[in-house]
């Protein structure tokens, strides 16, 4: 049970790393700084909503890359 935690923790942070990178990559090079407070809003969940799905994608496919060394 403990090298699961081990392996989800190692996935996570990861998954957080790369989430953080896409971003900050997102919010300096795709999108504009915002005009308005409605503009900061959507700008911030357009990045939100990519970076947490490239950090979920990249801890689910280091689980099944763990979970093939096995």
């Amino acid at each position: 049970m403990e090298e699961k935690f081990k392996e989800s923790l190692k996935g996570g942070i990861i998954g957080a790393i790369i989430g953080f990178i896409m971003s900050f990559l997102i919010n300096l090079f795709l999108l504009p700084f915002p005009d308005s407070a409605i503009s900061n809003a959507m700008n911030n969940g357009i990045s939100g909503l990519i970076s947490g799905f490239m950090g979920g994608f990249m801890g689910v496919l280091m689980y099944f890359i763990m979970k093939k060394k096995e």
